[in-house]
């Protein structure tokens, strides 16, 4: 009896974790392909085309027009997004050594500045195109609400120009060259 019980009690676990794992990877593959957008203060997700539309009371033809000219930009920014990203992580890794060769973290923060000047670049055409969809009044609101949005990333929003950065406090220990 003892053998029948420890046999069943083995073959229940087993079923159990099974399906705990199964469970597990299919919320990790969803979380993956379904990944969520930036949060609002009170967890509820940001929607770039609900906001814009509100805020700029824009018509339903804007509104598909601004959708459109977001994925296109983001399209176009994507290789050189893509191309940082590996710079990033040498530069981390660099930065990391025991004695940083400066030269090469220089050298890879001025890569990465090409590839962000280029990034840059796309966004003043694309907010020039966003504003060719608005009206005249539309066009003094999107004005307000962009720079709302870079200096709210600049100054103690969920940006990396928070002053809750260190380098930005300028409590950054890079030796002088």
């Amino acid at each position: 009896m003892n053998f029948f019980t420890s046999k069943r009690l083995i073959t229940i676990a087993f079923v159990l974790l099974v399906f705990l794992n199964v469970t597990l990877l299919g919320a990790l593959w969803l979380q993956h392909t379904h990944r969520l957008g930036p949060l609002l203060h009170d967890g509820r997700q940001f929607n770039h085309q609900s906001f814009f539309t509100r805020e700029l009371a824009l018509s339903e033809s804007q509104t598909s027009g601004f959708e459109k000219l977001r994925q296109e930009h983001f399209l176009k920014i994507k290789p050189e997004m893509e191309a940082i990203t590996p710079l990033k992580k040498q530069l981390v890794a660099e930065s990391l050594k025991d004695n940083p060769d400066f030269k090469k973290t220089d050298s890879l923060v001025a890569a990465i500045g090409v590839h962000q000047a280029t990034i840059e670049r796309e966004l003043v055409l694309h907010f020039h195109q966003l504003s060719e969809l608005c009206t005249p009044e539309q066009r003094g609101r999107l004005k307000e609400v962009l720079e709302n949005m870079a200096t709210r990333r600049m100054h103690g929003g969920k940006g990396r120009g928070s002053e809750t950065n260190p380098a930005v406090r300028g409590e950054g220990n890079r030796p002088p060259k």
